[in-house]
């Protein structure tokens, strides 16, 4: 009895002990919690905050800006002159294209010097914009050469490199109906780390001055280099449309470089899968796959297939894509998983209607999916903004918003031609239901919206 009553006191004072802990343990508990969810709390409300901002800036990006460009009245001809020879109305693109002085609306599409986008200066309220279609200065004062390009982004250096063809030389033609060109300088890099401010990093691919058989002679043609990154080898690999000055050879041309800014050893040329190859890009997925995509069959289709471990040739496999469909100067890019690539129409220098095609699998089947082109007026969407795509940008740490780059190809004097760059998300309803096949799911939408100056949401 006296035992039990001893274990008794003692529980009771165990408990009693146990009872005053209890609460504290408890208090302190719940305040590890409510630190701990405080915490989580502000980091979301930051993210929140971040996101509120950027879908505030996304909103403005994706107002649709309109264009009131009205045609120059036609000049007045005598009854008999138009009797004699009627005239065809004068179109837009017939204005874009008048390399004459008396084109009243040259200094819309192609602004002079005195608008020049330059990082050198204070520009106020403007700084960190782009100017589609106006001239954009390098840190040394000098205009941007990089025409028909691709940017690629280092996570080693953290620095964009922007990679093209440099065209400042004079415009000519090598026979009469012979498309307009300039003789084969190479291809330039420049570097930025905000996509704005870029440093001529000089021709990290050189032409050939003297062996008339090299690819790379500078009477042949050399166009729309891309450049990606090999973890596995270190290597910095380029592929590029290689062809002769009559579009014959109409081939891909490797080079490869230890550094982004090269320089570049060229290897050789080749018709890919043994198919004629001229509008050309690569695109490197998650995985580390890369692959190549190209217009193949005079144009007629486009071509894709993966490229080795190496990056430096194709592989066996190959797929057919947009057959007929006469598309060119594809570009592509990821989004939530599914692939997106938008295309050019092939009319020559002459601007076209640009087409957004969907695919759950890069290797297809692709579907239409329509017109990506938003705002300006009509005329400015069927001829993409008076441009041609040549590349997608991904944004780091923007996953939802693409820069859609174009080039405003100059026929009468190429060096002078401009950059297009303007925003480009995925995810609003498409205008028209598309016709289905193979089961295809209904796409999001690829928006690409017209504005004559804008900036990223992070500036």
């Amino acid at each position: 009895m006296r035992v039990k009553n001893k274990f008794k006191e003692s529980f009771i004072v165990h408990c009693n002990a146990g009872g005053r802990l209890f609460p504290l343990v408890v208090g302190c508990l719940l305040f590890l919690h409510l630190f701990s969810f405080a915490h989580q709390r502000n980091a979301r409300s930051g993210e929140t905050r971040l996101n509120t901002n950027q879908r505030t800036q996304f909103s403005i990006l994706e107002r649709v800006e309109e264009e009131n460009i009205q045609l120059p009245q036609p000049r007045k001809r005598s009854a008999r002159a138009a009797k004699r020879k009627p005239k065809r109305p004068t179109t837009f693109i017939d204005e874009f294209l008048d390399e004459s002085s008396p084109s009243q609306l040259r200094h819309v599409f192609f602004p002079d010097q005195r608008t020049a986008v330059d990082s050198r200066k204070d520009n106020g309220n403007d700084t960190y914009y782009f100017h589609p279609g106006r001239i954009w200065l390098d840190t040394e004062g000098n205009p941007i050469q990089a025409h028909g390009g691709g940017i690629l982004y280092d996570s080693r250096t953290k620095m964009y490199y922007w990679y093209g063809e440099y065209k400042d030389g004079p415009t000519y033609h090598a026979h009469k109906k012979g498309a307009a060109r300039v003789d084969v300088i190479g291809v330039s890099c420049y570097s930025s780390i905000d996509l704005w401010t870029w440093k001529n990093e000089g021709i990290v691919l050189a032409a050939e001055e003297k062996k008339e058989t090299h690819d790379l002679y500078k009477l042949n043609v050399l166009e729309r280099p891309k450049v990606i990154h090999n973890e596995k080898t270190g290597k910095y690999v380029m592929w590029m449309h290689i062809d002769d000055v009559n579009y014959t050879k109409a081939s891909v041309g490797v080079a490869i470089s230890n550094l982004p800014t090269g320089p570049f050893n060229y290897l050789y040329s080749k018709r890919p899968h043994g198919y004629d190859s001229r509008d050309m890009t690569l695109f490197k997925d998650d995985d580390g796959v890369a692959y190549l995509i190209y217009s193949s069959e005079h144009n007629k289709d486009l071509h894709i297939g993966p490229l080795n471990e190496e990056y430096i040739d194709v592989t066996e496999s190959m797929r057919k894509i947009l057959i007929g469909q006469h598309r060119e100067a594809p570009a592509l890019f990821k989004h939530q998983g599914t692939y997106y690539m938008i295309t050019s129409g092939c009319t020559s220098w002459s601007p076209n209607e640009a087409l957004a095609h969907a695919s759950e699998s890069i290797m297809g089947p692709w579907e239409t999916i329509g017109n990506p082109c938003i705002g300006g007026n009509k005329i400015f969407r069927l001829t993409t903004f008076f441009a041609q795509g040549t590349f997608v940008v991904p944004l780091t740490g923007v996953p939802d918003l693409f820069i859609f780059m174009a080039d405003r190809w100059n026929p009468a004097d190429l060096k002078d031609s401009r950059y297009v760059w303007l925003p480009l998300t995925v995810g609003r309803p498409l205008d028209h239901r598309p016709e289905y096949s193979f089961g295809l799911p209904l796409w999001s939408r690829v928006s690409i919206y017209w504005h004559k100056k804008w900036r990223l949401p992070y500036r």
